[in-house]
């Protein structure tokens, strides 16, 4: 297949390239080249008018979340949430989200399955489940609940693990589960009943065993964190990517910078918890944490933008708010430069996933996942909020995705 007479977008030169053919070989690009005045043949995409976007990556979903309320998640039947899971992917392909990487709760499994083509959906990076200590932002019972049960067929985004040696095993049969990454939770949390937003989680120790056993393993660490003291310390404790950090001040986007890491903000989410959190499932208590961290976001995006740290694309979006996904660009761009909040959905996220050169880009040699647009996103990156409305099309692996 050819997408003919399109402008290619490219994030990382900040320019267009103007009437490019792009010809696809099955899920490779084949080649980017200027296009001749033949007219497109059968089977040809017809770009004129239009913008070549390389495929978007968001860094931080949660595609088997069923409901806001995290805990009654855990009560349903695995193959019912695989099913909403599901919809949700192929959801977020629509909207253009080519790959996309789940911070706690999807396997695998799920992964295999979409790269197989039994279902339409992104390329799936997974983690499996999130650990966390007991209490801690990934220890989901109420207060009352004594029995943990940490089945990995019980769906939920985490795993109470506690102590060196047991972070050891963990970390080791996720490496053998298939997980692309580990995830770490650091700190307090929204939607953990028993623990405060400022606390700090793990010991130095705890940490320092679950990054050494996710590197022997080629992996690294992610960790959810909020707060300054939580994101230093998980910084200097060798975790690589930071989540949220909505609390975060200019000495710690520095850091950020100086470490190399990579920080995912995720602004969407707080602010359509507060909106329609109670009524998509969100409990009351988790509801009274939504304010503590929802307007610090944007001038934690602004200090790392500043400071150059590298800021991937992410969401964190639960349940039924899913579709909010795309307003996350409108967000960004109110505090990053158009180019910038682009490339954090674009290279940036490549960067972060490790598939440089191969995702991110449209270039010869790389996936071929496409998005056709009718405004250049580097200086018009708010409208990437209204997909319906902004993208003509959208190619996933050498395919274009028929859109409901």
């Amino acid at each position: 297949m050819h997408i003919r007479h399109v402008d290619v977008v490219d994030p990382d030169g900040e320019r267009v390239l103007p009437d490019r053919r792009i010809v696809l070989d099955g899920d490779r690009i084949a080649a980017v080249t200027p296009d001749t005045s033949e007219p497109p043949a059968a089977g040809d995409l017809d770009g004129t008018g239009l913008y070549a976007v390389p495929g978007l990556i968001d860094c931080h979903v949660h595609a088997t979340s069923v409901t806001a309320d995290e805990w009654a998640d855990t009560g349903y039947p695995p193959s019912y949430v695989t099913a909403h899971a599901l919809r949700q992917l192929r959801g977020m392909l629509e909207r253009g989200f080519t790959t996309v990487r789940d911070a706690g709760g999807a396997d695998a499994g799920l992964a295999d399955a979409l790269d197989e083509g039994v279902a339409a959906g992104p390329r799936l990076y997974v983690c499996g489940k999130a650990l966390s200590q007991t209490g801690g932002h990934g220890d989901l019972r109420p207060r009352g609940r004594r029995h943990a049960d940490d089945h990995p067929a019980v769906p939920g985004i985490g795993q109470v693990v506690d102590g060196a040696p047991a972070l050891r095993v963990a970390v080791r049969e996720l490496a053998r589960s298939g997980a692309s990454f580990v995830k770490l939770m650091l700190s307090g949390g929204i939607s953990s009943p028993t623990d405060r937003i400022d606390g700090t989680q793990y010991s130095d120790e705890e940490v320092r065993a679950a990054v050494e056993e996710a590197q022997r393993a080629g992996l690294y660490c992610a960790g959810h964190a909020y707060t300054p003291q939580a994101v230093a310390r998980a910084l200097r404790l060798g975790v690589r990517t930071i989540e949220h950090g909505n609390l975060i001040g200019p000495e710690e986007a520095a850091l950020l910078a100086a470490y190399g890491a990579f920080y995912v903000p995720t602004l969407v989410t707080y602010t359509v918890l507060a909106e329609e959190g109670p009524r998509l499932g969100l409990p009351p208590a988790s509801v009274a944490k939504v304010a503590a961290v929802r307007d610090g976001g944007l001038a934690a995006l602004a200090h790392a933008h500043r400071a150059g740290a590298a800021v991937a694309f992410g969401t964190d979006l639960l349940g039924g708010m899913h579709h909010h996904q795309s307003g996350e660009f409108a967000l960004r761009a109110q505090v990053q430069p158009d180019w910038a909040v682009l490339r954090s959905a674009t290279t940036t996220g490549a960067r972060l996933l490790g598939a440089t050169g191969a995702l991110g880009v449209i270039a010869e040699g790389a996936r071929a996942d496409i998005l056709l647009t009718r405004h250049n996103p580097g200086t018009h990156v708010a409208l990437l909020a209204d997909p319906a409305a902004e993208i003509a099309a959208v190619v996933s692996r050498g395919r274009p995705v028929v859109r409901g």
